[in-house]
């Protein structure tokens, strides 16, 4: 299975507000039926955060996610990976509640503390249809995403008994360093799926010697003990998972990532993404992952041993 490439799809995270995209899935019912749609077009696993119905604001609650992950695992066999990212306004402890309650066979973790500005999209969007959206993104030029040692061994320890693996979200060169410190801990095991996010203004550029550094920086400290996904934010998105894929990589798109289908043209569902992704991966000669394929490839505990 060397040679199959592992299709994340981040269905709809906390980067995006509901005003930018008529698109964007925000009750635990679109949450459910883009996830699904996902999987169905290609993606082996779903990145999964949840919103509140009422107004599409970002949360931890473990209830909410419980109303959509069960309609999920019903109708589909994908893998499922819930956030500890959350939201940058959140804290450490609620942002863990979700993955620490729930069990899943993946999570993700941020591997350091950023900037992470969001304001720039108030130049493309500007009528909101909630009090929380334009705050949230205007204050984002005086927000850090806290993500300390202390926090991220926190994260780990604590669902150390869980055998939930870690989507390893690496923004910056120094992420890397930081995973390999908390592997010689040993609190990260192999194989290690190191998720490198370009594009994101506080983190690393996206152009191709951005990635190709990232590339060569996590070969030196992971060796053969890790797969490599990639994630361009914006209209980075699709060449970004282009070049991973060229280099041997695996590729994750979804409207948490990115709104966009093609350029200036918005994407109508998750799905539209992923089966984008897969048409070009096979034009390229490569074949994509089963939810089963690459449950493998990662050695994951299996979908019966979650608590939802």
């Amino acid at each position: 299975m060397a040679n199959k490439v592992i299709i994340t799809c981040a269905v709809t995270g906390s980067i995006h507000t509901p005003s930018m995209s008529p698109y964007l899935p925000v009750t635990p019912e679109e949450i459910a039926e883009a996830a699904i749609g996902a999987a169905e077009a290609g993606a082996a696993i779903v990145h999964l955060h949840a919103r509140d119905p009422k107004d599409g604001r970002p949360t931890q609650d473990p209830d909410m996610f419980r109303q959509f992950l069960q309609t999920i695992t019903k109708n589909s066999d994908v893998v499922v990976n819930i956030t500890t990212g959350g939201a940058p306004t959140m804290s450490v402890e609620e942002r863990l509640q979700p993955a620490l309650q729930l069990k899943p066979e993946l999570a993700s973790l941020n591997m350091g503390s950023m900037n992470f500005g969001l304001y720039e999209m108030l130049n493309r969007f500007k009528d909101f249809k909630h009090d929380w959206e334009r705050p949230y993104l205007e204050e984002s030029d005086d927000r850090i995403f806290k993500n300390t040692f202390k926090d991220i061994a926190y994260i780990l320890e604590s669902c150390g008994n869980n055998n939930t693996r870690f989507e390893i979200e690496c923004y910056d060169i120094g992420h890397l360093y930081t995973a390999a410190h908390f592997i010689d801990r040993g609190l990260i095991k192999p194989p290690f799926l190191i998720q490198s996010v370009f594009g994101l203004r506080g983190g690393i550029g996206p152009h191709a010697e951005d990635v190709m550094h990232m590339k060569r920086t996590a070969d030196r400290l992971f060796g053969n003990d890790y797969l490599w996904s990639v994630l361009g934010a914006g209209s980075n998105q699709m060449y970004v998972a282009a070049q991973s894929a060229v280099m041997g990589g695996n590729v994750r798109v979804g409207l948490e990532d990115s709104l966009w289908g093609s350029k200036g043209t918005l994407a109508k569902s998750n799905a539209e993404q992923v089966a984008k992704i897969k048409r070009i991966m096979e034009d390229l000669g490569l074949q994509t992952a089963t939810p089963d394929e690459a449950r493998s490839m990662l050695k994951l505990k299996g979908r019966d041993q979650v608590e939802f």
